[in-house]
């Protein structure tokens, strides 16, 4: 697959201190969900600092800068750009400086007014810093400040401006504040660790740092964070239906995180049932494409009663093969990130598992490498149903002609990829692979049809 990630956003109040350090932790369990630019806005005594450029985590920060940074509130972010490019200025946390303070402003998420929001800012002589629409979002909630008594009023009354996806973490200097929009696009959960209040994209992020999960922040929902008291803002909760992201499920989470009350391992594995029940074959192995095709690949095996096998082997020291740009660089990635294990393959009929189909270009690597290494047959299945439209809420996906389900049948595919047989999960199975979830999905992607009415503009 080569879709591009969204982002991860993390926060904490924390009385005892050294909160960049803790929001280090926790964005290192979220580099999955970015791995272009990171960045931790802390507040010591009232004082706003921050530190953020490209790379990852682990590159970006050292002992002396979060010793320097220390925190009794800290927001940080994991990035990967959807609006706005790969430049330094649009590394997150976004801080302000203005007549009534300081503010850091973390964003999952991509709004789809934005032009509309950019030409306003602009008329009323908004100079703009990056080229991300979360820059936007900060500016509404500080424009906002100078009318409204207090930071989450201001944060209140901004977001009823934004139409799109948006889980955020604002720091003021007295407070921390977790919104999400109100049709519950991206996820944003909260934990404790004693004192210690946080917020973060997913569950795995809280474990990572020794919290407790408490809860996901509803849709349209506000906390605010004040010297340890926790309170709810919940007059936007109603605006919308809630319609999570799915892919959240096939793919950008975390197997370990729990997200609407359903863990992700399981709807991936049930995922890979429903394909063994739509699509099945006789064959003597089953194998996943790393990382996100595994558990789908696990049930697979468990409902087609075909053993289960380690045919691909991925190299950890490198990231997610959309991180590089452009397509032949990104096919030469492939090889560098997959070795098929051949003692596992070799004279077999294989079944192999991957989250989607893009462009189908790294799905026929990948079947490549397995005839290479001695597959007989190789019959691939995706635990997602074809792309046929874009994302306009925070997931990177190509314009229609470079989705090869809008230019090509599935036999046509099958065929330029080079397997024996495909089959992609079906719409109505979809829906199902998350049965515990408490939350409806947006699947817009699959279908073309949005929650939100997206205008000719945007």
């Amino acid at each position: 697959m080569a879709i591009h990630e969204e982002c991860g956003v993390f926060g904490i109040y924390d009385p005892m201190g050294d909160c960049a350090r803790t929001a280090y932790y926790g964005l290192y369990a979220l580099q999955h969900r970015g791995q272009e630019a990171c960045g931790i806005a802390t507040i010591n005594d009232r004082e706003l600092s921050f530190h953020k450029d490209l790379g990852l985590v682990g590159e970006v920060f050292d002992e002396k800068t979060l010793d320097e940074l220390g925190g009794t509130m800290a927001v940080g972010h994991v990035r990967y750009s959807t609006t706005g490019g790969v430049r330094r200025e649009n590394a997150q946390p976004l801080t302000l400086k203005y007549v009534k303070g300081t503010l850091a402003v973390a964003h999952n998420g991509n709004l789809v007014n934005t032009a509309q929001l950019r030409t306003a800012f602009e008329y009323r002589g908004a100079i703009f810093q990056t080229t991300t629409d979360s820059e936007l979002i900060a500016y509404a909630i500080a424009q906002e400040r100078l009318r409204c008594a207090s930071a989450e009023e201001a944060v209140c009354q901004a977001v009823k401006g934004l139409r799109g996806a948006y889980s955020l973490i604002v720091m003021s200097a007295r407070k921390l504040i977790a919104a999400r929009d109100p049709w519950g696009f991206r996820p944003l959960c909260m934990g404790r660790r004693g004192e210690a209040v946080i917020f973060a994209s997913e569950s795995c992020a809280l474990a990572a740092v020794g919290a407790e999960f408490e809860r996901e922040i509803d849709p349209g929902e506000i906390v605010v964070v004040e010297q340890g008291e926790v309170r709810s803002i919940r007059e936007n909760c109603a605006a919308a239906t809630s319609h999570m992201c799915i892919f959240e499920y096939i793919y950008f989470a975390r197997p370990d995180s729990v997200i609407c009350g359903q863990s992700v391992h399981e709807a991936r594995r049930n995922a890979g049932r429903a394909l063994a029940r739509e699509f099945p074959v006789e064959a003597d192995v089953v194998i996943g494409v790393p990382d996100s095709g595994l558990d789908a690949a696990m049930g697979y095996a468990e409902e087609s009663g075909i053993p289960y096998g380690v045919g691909l082997v991925k190299n950890r020291y490198i990231g997610r093969t959309f991180i590089t740009p452009g397509q032949r660089s990104r096919e030469t990635a492939v090889r560098l990130k997959l070795g098929a294990l051949a003692s596992c393959v070799a004279g077999k009929r294989v079944v192999m598992i991957d989250d989607s189909i893009v462009r189908g270009t790294t799905s026929r690597q990948i079947v490549g490498l397995l005839r290479e290494a001695g597959a007989v047959q190789v019959h691939m299945r995706s635990s997602a149903p074809p792309f046929i439209a874009p994302c306009y809420f925070g997931t990177d996906i190509p314009d229609r002609e470079n989705l090869i389900a809008c230019r090509h049948t599935v036999e046509e595919i099958r065929a330029l990829i080079g397997a024996d047989s495909l089959g992609f999960l079906s719409l109505e199975a979809l829906h199902r692979i998350a049965p515990d979830a408490s939350c409806g999905f947006c699947d817009g992607c699959f279908t073309g049809s949005y929650p939100i009415q997206i205008g000719q503009e945007e």
